[in-house]
């Protein structure tokens, strides 16, 4: 009855996790450039004494979902879509390097290049600063090119490049911060292959009805793990009553 009872509370764990997952999907289906979270459970066997004949499943590292979402034209300067596979590079509160697909940017009073949450934007020099400005531009390469104020039209100025980015899919975790870095914590490399679509937007690749239909899915595993555990009780109930026949 115990290891009735053990496989079917790591069960209960593993959808719990899931349904977490799930959950937050969900919560971001709005949220612009979002990466919807993957549940992965691997199939392990019991160890111990006697026959090898169990497996249960364990929770590995959460995948992410790195589809393309729709795209959305907005007409502002400032925003931002990759065009198929790439990210953009952040600088986060501590210190790593992140990547996201949001490419909403703005300016703060200090001139700094931001993405839509407030971190600074990474370019080829490290975090990107600009001058007082009459109009930005952000080229198919992430180049960005600037007016200076009180300047002529004519009067262009390249100022840096965005740090664009493609590092494998399996290389990737979400941050505390629900940006994404590499697994082992070091800086991926610049991809001359990504290129951006200026005035527009990705929306998050979360798919409600989806989510939806796996969070009912789940729910029916939870409740028939929970009549597994009644079931080991009753039988140990039962056994318990013929022990004390005998």
């Amino acid at each position: 009855m115990d290891r009735l009872l053990y496989v079917s509370t790591v069960g209960l764990s593993n959808i719990d996790q899931a349904q977490a997952a799930r959950a937050h999907n969900l919560a971001n289906v709005s949220t612009t450039g979002f990466r919807g979270d993957l549940a992965r459970v691997m199939a392990t066997e019991v160890t111990g004494d006697g026959y090898q004949a169990r497996v249960y499943g364990v929770n590995q590292h959460s995948g992410v979902d790195m589809s393309q979402g729709a795209m959305s034209e907005t007409g502002r300067n400032l925003d931002i879509a990759i065009n198929g596979e790439g990210l953009i590079s952040i600088a986060l509160p501590d210190g790593q390097q992140g990547y996201t697909r949001n490419g909403a940017l703005q300016i703060d009073a200090l001139g700094r290049l931001l993405s839509a949450d407030g971190y600074e934007v990474i370019g080829q020099g490290g975090p990107i600063a600009l001058p007082p400005l009459e109009t930005i531009v952000i080229g198919s390469d992430g180049t960005i090119t600037v007016r200076p104020e009180g300047q002529g039209a004519d009067s262009l100025v390249q100022i840096d490049q965005l740090k664009l980015v493609n590092p494998p899919a399996e290389s990737l975790r979400k941050h505390a911060t629900g940006h994404l870095v590499l697994n082992d914590g070091s800086e991926a490399q610049t991809d001359v292959n990504v290129s951006v679509t200026s005035g527009f937007l990705e929306s998050s690749n979360v798919n409600a009805v989806n989510e939806l239909t796996e969070i009912l899915s789940l729910s029916r595993q939870y409740e028939l793990e929970v009549r597994m555990m009644r079931m080991a009780e009753e039988n140990d109930e039962s056994a318990s009553q013929l022990l004390r026949i005998n």
